[in-house]
């Protein structure tokens, strides 16, 4: 069983930043890969960026790339989004995930990760 929590949302103006966090329980979190996911009211759930086990390969959503930085510390079980101006499309309740089965590539898709944070809501005012 592995348990996520995520923390660091909050209300921005556009242009802001905000850095949220996933700390994880369980001793093989190395072994995860990490994502991040967000859902707009009325719209589906989206990727927004992973991360590999290892740290040594991320992917980005088109729509965040240049403004998002993730990033993972093994020793403290915890992942970071560092989110840079911001914008009012960023909108959305973001949820960190993990996928329990060794893979070099983080993956894409939400029907991947095995296990679910309960979300952060992140509102960006213009």
């Amino acid at each position: 069983q592995v348990q996520l929590v995520e923390s660091g949302g909050g209300l921005v103006q556009a242009g802001g930043s905000l850095r949220l966090s996933c700390a994880a329980s369980g001793r093989t979190f190395s072994r995860y890969a990490m994502g991040w996911f967000r859902q707009a009211p009325g719209k589906e759930r989206e990727f927004v960026a992973g991360i590999s086990w290892s740290g040594g390969n991320t992917d980005y959503a088109d729509s965040v790339k240049g403004r998002f930085t993730l990033s993972r510390d093994n020793i403290k079980n915890t992942v970071y989004l560092q989110m840079n101006s911001l914008k009012p499309e960023d909108t959305a309740v973001y949820y960190c995930a993990a996928d329990i089965h060794p893979s070099a590539f983080p993956p894409l898709s939400h029907v991947e990760y095995d296990y679910w944070g309960q979300g952060t809501q992140v509102t960006v005012s213009s």
